[in-house]
């Protein structure tokens, strides 16, 4: 696995973060002709651009919200531009609901053993002197005591990383996304959000990752000359542009060309976990549960496009998908 599935994570699991951190656009500064290259690929995806989507099937109504779960300068705007649908829904669903999020940092302050290891070699003993202190400094430039950061379970470990250290020192594990903020406006109006998944699934995903695969995640982040703050600036301005399939598409490109010899294995399997399965799931979920309702639901931008992508998944259902301006 490498550097840049780590910063998927970021992307892709639901949390909170704080993004006002500027840097230098590495999709706009690559070679001209591998850069044509990659727009043509996003491009041929399906649904590849656009953050707001609905899906009608007969009185079946499915309004969806691309999210990018760190706040940024548009997060506001987004909200008044979704209030609408929000309002209008019967029922409003996030990946994990406001309630389940609770529920889930208490069970997390119960249970550490679901982000840290509680027994048996930890970090230093695991990545060895040379890569230990290399993540070791990792971790002061965040703001994190090593110390601490030596018991994280590799993968939380490589999600440390994903953030910049601009992002962390700006408070990257504080303040709320527009997920938090949309349950907290369904919650006002007396429609509390509804989770599409189980958190105790989503906490404990990434550990059927063979244990070598997940320290590599934190090896290769060494091995890229990159910055992580260029890396989220990337991910953020691409996001605004609402270009969700160029995203993905630079992330894939990224691990094939860094990645080694199991690089496609690698992605392919991240992506397995993390999207493929989550939106078949999530469909199902949908169903099952909103038949002849009218349905809100905010999911990261990367479970959108794409031929297994949730759009494209309700497609097949025979919903018919139109995209909806997001304007205020």
């Amino acid at each position: 696995m490498v550097r840049f599935l780590a910063v998927l994570l970021v992307f892709a699991l639901p949390h909170v973060g704080f993004a006002r951190c500027d840097g230098t656009d590495l999709i706009a500064d690559m070679p001209e002709a591998e850069h044509a290259a990659l727009v043509q690929r996003a491009s041929s995806q399906a649904f590849a651009e656009g953050l707001l989507w609905r899906a009608v099937r007969g009185d079946t109504e499915l309004t969806f919200f691309g999210t990018y779960h760190f706040p940024h300068e548009k997060t506001q705007a987004h909200l008044e531009a979704v209030r609408p649908y929000i309002k209008a829904a019967d029922r409003v669903y996030l990946e994990v609901s406001n309630s389940d999020s609770a529920k889930m940092e208490r069970e997390m302050a119960a249970d550490p053993s679901l982000m840290f290891i509680m027994e048996g070699p930890t970090l230093p003993d695991l990545l060895g002197d040379e890569d230990w202190a290399l993540f070791a400094a990792e971790m002061r430039a965040r703001g994190i005591a090593p110390f601490f950061a030596a018991k994280f379970k590799p993968t939380w470990a490589a999600m440390m990383l994903g953030i910049g250290p601009c992002e962390a020192r700006s408070g990257a594990l504080e303040g709320k996304g527009i997920d938090m903020l949309v349950g907290d406006y369904a919650a006002e109006i007396g429609n509390p959000s509804r989770s599409l998944e189980d958190y105790r699934a989503l906490m404990t995903m990434m550990d059927s990752f063979p244990m070598q695969d997940q320290l590599d995640m934190i090896r290769m982040f060494f091995a890229w000359s990159g910055s992580p703050d260029d890396m989220a600036y990337t991910l953020r301005q691409t996001y605004l542009q609402e270009k969700v399939a160029l995203i993905w598409a630079f992330s894939r490109k990224m691990t094939l060309d860094l990645g080694g010899d199991t690089a496609m294995q690698d992605f392919a399997l991240f992506e397995q976990k993390m999207l493929t399965d989550r939106n078949l799931s999530w469909v199902e979920r949908l169903l099952e549960q909103a038949q002849d309702q009218k349905v809100f639901a905010a999911v990261g931008a990367a479970h959108l496009p794409g031929e297994v992508g949730v759009l494209r998944l309700l497609e097949d259902e025979g919903f018919t998908i139109t995209r909806l301006p997001l304007r205020p």
